[in-house]
């Protein structure tokens, strides 16, 4: 699936904002998400902490659409990893339906995904439905037994929200994310032995007992289709103020990607 090796690489990120149909990523969307995941240039660190680190791009000066992008060493893993939708109280949470791809690059391992609209899951009411512009992870193996992971997000997570919201998805949520990751990745080897440990669908396809859905069923869900919630005024509680003192916190579910 690889081009050859005179292939120019992209120039840049090649994101997937002006698609106008329901594509599966190619070559040059994998390795475009990596060269985005490894660059330096228009990122600003805003946090470094215990081998995790985060960088924030702001784009089109937009403070609530932004890229977000964390990293910290991790023992091998080999699973897809699930995205969550749970946002810090009193915020509304939301949900997210994409459609997710992965390949092996040599000793890296990449999974990314894009928002779509499924006939059978359209927006709930007691839900804000997001949309993923282009997230994913890039997964590099150090060794035999270890791994870095870059986890990077560019989503909108529709309405106005506060800036508390935004300074609190880097420098508290995305290491909190990170280190749950962490911990999940420590113990995946034990509990994967006593559950189905042959079974791994993202490995062999033939294992996969889902359905097979066209593709034609799906379509690309823009941003601009959404109802947008203002929940600029909302004030961050009490509780999740204290709970987050430091960028640390409890082990609970509370995400914003």
């Amino acid at each position: 699936m690889e081009q050859s090796a005179a292939s120019p690489e992209p120039p840049g990120p090649r994101p997937v904002l002006g698609r106008d149909s329901v594509q599966v990523p190619d070559d040059q969307d994998f390795r475009s998400f990596r060269s985005e995941c490894e660059a330096e240039a228009g990122w600003n660190l805003t946090y470094s902490k215990a081998g995790v680190s985060v960088w924030v791009q702001a784009v089109e000066m937009d403070r609530t659409l932004h890229k977000i992008k964390a990293g910290r060493p991790v023992v091998w893993l080999n699973c897809p990893l699930p995205s969550t939708g749970r946002c810090p109280k009193p915020l509304k949470n939301r949900d997210v339906i994409t459609l997710r791809s992965w390949l092996p690059m040599g000793t890296d391992y990449i999974i990314m995904n894009y928002s779509v609209k499924h006939p059978k899951y359209p927006p709930r009411k007691d839900l804000v439905r997001a949309v993923s512009i282009q997230t994913g992870y890039l997964i590099q193996s150090t060794g035999p037994k270890s791994c870095v992971i870059t986890y990077l997000a560019q989503v909108d997570p529709k309405g106005s929200l506060p800036k508390w919201v935004v300074n609190k998805s880097s420098q508290f949520l995305a290491p909190k994310a990170m280190k749950k990751m962490y911990k999940a990745c420590v113990k995946y080897p034990e509990w994967k032995q006593k559950h189905q440990p042959h079974f791994k669908p993202w490995l062999h396809p033939e294992q996969s007992s889902l359905p097979s859905l066209a593709l034609s069923e799906l379509s690309v869900q823009h941003a601009d289709s959404l109802e947008n919630i203002d929940e600029s005024s909302v004030a961050e509680s009490r509780e999740d103020r204290t709970g987050s003192a430091g960028g640390e916190g409890s082990d609970d579910d509370t995400s914003l990607t």
